[in-house]
């Protein structure tokens, strides 16, 4: 049915004016982190708003203040976690991921790769799209907790403090054709004399 009445016409009009505005209060409210989607939690979050803000205006069972309670009870959590993350490891660990190294020193790290359910040309892919065109000078592809890569080339690495919390995951199996480059060190930071330069050790 492509029009029912001119009733329902106008009340959506007239929900749309009303619950809008109270969303806008709720996000401004809450601070930017609300609609920052960092982790998997805030993308929940976004999502969960737009489709609340979607049943107010087409479902006329749903109540004007259901609707306000329910954006802001979402933005309310979505708060609580936020600060309680910040605060609390524990609370930081269960809803936030932590990034993924997929890429070390022009070395493809497949085990980290399989899993997260990414495929090698999907690493490449970020890495051209940074107007790179070799794996080997490449210090580091990271799966970030958004889901998006971080493509860090050699020139770029400095001292590699920005890479303190990612991970490697060891695997004795390479890219077909591809061998580690010689003199990989740890992840984020030179290699220690004498020291193997083994990640995560």
């Amino acid at each position: 049915m492509l029009f029912d009445s001119w009733n329902e016409f106008f009340r959506v009009l007239v929900m749309a004016g009303l619950a809008y505005p109270i969303l806008i209060a709720a996000v401004r409210a809450s601070g930017k982190r609300t609609l920052s989607k960092m982790n998997a939690f805030d993308l929940v979050v976004t999502v969960a708003l737009g489709s609340t803000l979607a049943t107010i205006l087409l479902n006329r069972q749903v109540a004007l203040w259901e609707g306000a309670v329910a954006l802001g009870s979402l933005v309310t959590l979505q708060f609580v976690t936020a600060w309680a993350s910040v605060r609390f490891r524990g609370v930081r660990r269960l809803v936030k991921a932590e990034p993924t190294l997929l890429l070390h020193e022009g070395r493809l790290l497949h085990e980290a790769m399989r899993g997260q359910r990414v495929t090698p040309d999907e690493v490449r892919q970020a890495i051209r799209a940074q107007g790179t065109g070799a794996l080997e000078l490449v210090h580091a592809v990271v799966l970030e907790t958004d889901g998006s890569f971080s493509v860090i080339s050699r020139s770029q690495r400095g001292s590699g403090s920005a890479m303190d919390g990612v991970r490697e995951r060891r695997t004795r199996h390479h890219d077909v054709g591809q061998q580690p480059v010689p003199g990989s060190s740890d992840v984020g930071q030179q290699p220690a004399p004498g020291s193997s330069g083994d990640c995560g050790r």
